[in-house]
C-alpha cells in the first residue's frame, strides 16, 4: 500500500464469522507492538466489538519512518499484515490517496468449509 507523505492513515482490521469476539486486538509495525502514547503523537485505535468485530489503527500526518510492516493481531485469530509505503512526492501507479486498507478475517467460515469438505468425504 502506497500513501503520501503527510496523509493520514486508516488500517482497518475485521474479524467475522468468529464463536466469539477477540477479547483483545494488537497492532505492531515492524514487530514492535504500537504505543499510542508515543512522542510522535496522532497514533489512535479505535475498536467496536460485536457478532463483527472492527478495529481502527489511524495515523495522522504520516511520515517516512511510519513505512513498514503493520500487523493486526486479533488475540483468538491469527494476525494479517500490510506493508505501507509512505512517499514523498512520487506517485505510483497503486497510490493508496485515503490510505485506508480492510483486512478481514473470516476464520470460522474456512473451518467450516473444511469441516463440511471433510464430512462430505466420510460418506
Amino acid at each position: 500500500m502506497f500513501i503520501n507523505k503527510g496523509s493520514t492513515m486508516n488500517l482497518t482490521c475485521i474479524v467475522h464469522h468468529s464463536p466469539e469476539p477477540p477479547p483483545a486486538i494488537y497492532w505492531t509495525h515492524n514487530e514492535e507492538e504500537i504505543n499510542y502514547d508515543s512522542p510522535r503523537g496522532g497514533v489512535s485505535v479505535i475498536t467496536e466489538k460485536g457478532d463483527v468485530t472492527t478495529s481502527y489503527l489511524l495515523i495522522q500526518r504520516a511520515k517516512e519512518p511510519d513505512s513498514g510492516k503493520y500487523t493486526c493481531n486479533p488475540s483468538n485469530a491469527n494476525p494479517e499484515t500490510v506493508v505501507v509505503h509512505v512517499l514523498n512526492g512520487e506517485h505510483p501507479a497503486a497510490m493508496q490517496h485515503g490510505g485506508q486498507l480492510r483486512l478481514e478475517y473470516p476464520f470460522f467460515v474456512v473451518l467450516f468449509s473444511f469441516l463440511v469438505a471433510l464430512l462430505g468425504l466420510g460418506g
